[in-house]
């Protein structure tokens, strides 16, 4: 009965690993943060817990840009600069926190 059992999940992830569905799931075409829309409300989710609703809610808006594959989420000042502020990095593809930090 017990090699039975060995046989029969050996053959389940055979069948799995040839048919594509090795337990990676649904994996979207344009990754899981597409768009910088997607890419701020990710940040926000973050930093929340970390730093409080208030906090957040006080160094709205958040601006993102891309660079080779990872968002870049700061607080987006009218003149340009940054800084005092939570920045979060989050990969396109796969959404990964890379980085989180509050300047000061």
């Amino acid at each position: 009965m017990r090699r039975a059992f060995i046989l029969m999940t050996i053959l389940a992830a055979l069948f799995l690993e040839a048919s594509g569905q090795s337990g990676s799931g649904y994996v979207p075409k344009n990754g899981f943060v597409p768009d910088s829309k997607t890419a701020i409300a990710v940040a926000e989710a973050v930093l929340r817990p970390i730093y409080g609703n208030d906090k957040v809610e006080a160094e709205r808006p958040f601006s993102a840009r891309l660079e080779q594959g990872v968002w870049h989420v700061e607080r987006h000042f009218p003149d340009g600069d940054v800084g005092g502020v939570a920045m979060v990095q989050i990969r396109k593809s796969d959404a990964a926190i890379i980085f989180v930090l509050h300047g000061k």
